[in-house]
C-alpha cells in the first residue's frame, strides 16, 4: 500500500535524542479500511480504494451507503482515496489499515488543500511591489501597471499574473521525514509544515512513489 488517509491536527515541537528542537506537524492517520479492490483484469489498473473518518446517519445517501455496505462497513466514509496495491500483498473488503505501514524515518510526501485567501489583488497574490507613492502615484499605489505588451501583439498574453482567485489549490509536501508514530492514537508526527489548515483532509504516499 502506497499511502493512507489523515487528518491534520496542528504543530508542535518535539525534541531529538541530541536534544535538537524539531519543529511538527501531527497528523492522525487512519484507521483507513478498504472500500473496494480495483484489479486490472475488470478495472484496468490495480488500486485499492480506502475511506477516512465517518458521515453522520442522517446525511448519508444511499449509494453510499449500498457502496459501504458491499464492503462490509457499519458506517459510510467520510472521505474516500485510492492508492497504488503493494505486489504480492492480498487485501480483504473492509480491512483496516493504520499507521504500522509506516516508520520512523521513512521519507513521505503530504498533499492537502491550501487555506483559500479569496480573490486578492497582483501585491498580496503575486509579491508586486506597487505604484510609487509620490509624484502623482498615489491612486495606484497596489496596482499592477501595464499588463499589454504595445503595438505588437496589442492583446494581454495568457498566463500574466493578475488579480484573481488565491489559494484554495491542492498543494503536495514532498520528502517530510516521518519523527515520530504513536500507533495507540493512529498519529505520526512528520518535521517540517503540511499544506492546508487544521483539520483538514490530507493523503499520506511514501515518497519512492
Amino acid at each position: 500500500m502506497s499511502g493512507l488517509i489523515g487528518r491534520k491536527l496542528g504543530m508542535t515541537q518535539i525534541f531529538t535524542e541530541d536534544g535538537e528542537a524539531v519543529g511538527v506537524t501531527v497528523l492522525e492517520v487512519g484507521p483507513c479500511p478498504v472500500v473496494q479492490i480495483r484489479t486490472a483484469e475488470r478495472d484496468g489498473y490495480s488500486a485499492v480504494q480506502v475511506g477516512f473518518g465517518r458521515v453522520r446517519d442522517k446525511r448519508v445517501k444511499k449509494p453510499l451507503a449500498g457502496h459501504a455496505a458491499r464492503a462490509g462497513l457499519e458506517h459510510v466514509p467520510q472521505v474516500l482515496a485510492e492508492f497504488e496495491a503493494e505486489e504480492g500483498r492480498e487485501y480483504e473488503l473492509g480491512e483496516e489499515l493504520t499507521v504500522g505501514m509506516f516508520e520512523v524515518g521513512q521519507r513521505v510526501k503530504i498533499s492537502g488543500r491550501i487555506k483559500g485567501r479569496g480573490f486578492q489583488g497582483v501585491v498580496k497574490r503575486h509579491g508586486f511591489a506597487g505604484g510609487r507613492g509620490s509624484h502623482g502615484g498615489s491612486s495606484r499605489l497596489r496596482g499592477p501597471g501595464s499588463i499589454g505588451p504595445g503595438t505588437d501583439p496589442s492583446r494581454v498574453i495568457k498566463g500574466r499574473k493578475m488579480a484573481g482567485q488565491m489559494g484554495n489549490t491542492l498543494r503536495t509536501a514532498s520528502n517530510r521525514r516521518i519523527e515520530r508514530i504513536d500507533a495507540e492514537k493512529n498519529l505520526i508526527m512528520v518535521r517540517g509544515s503540511v499544506p492546508g489548515a487544521c483539520n483538514n483532509i490530507v493523503l499520506i504516499r511514501s515518497a519512492a512513489r
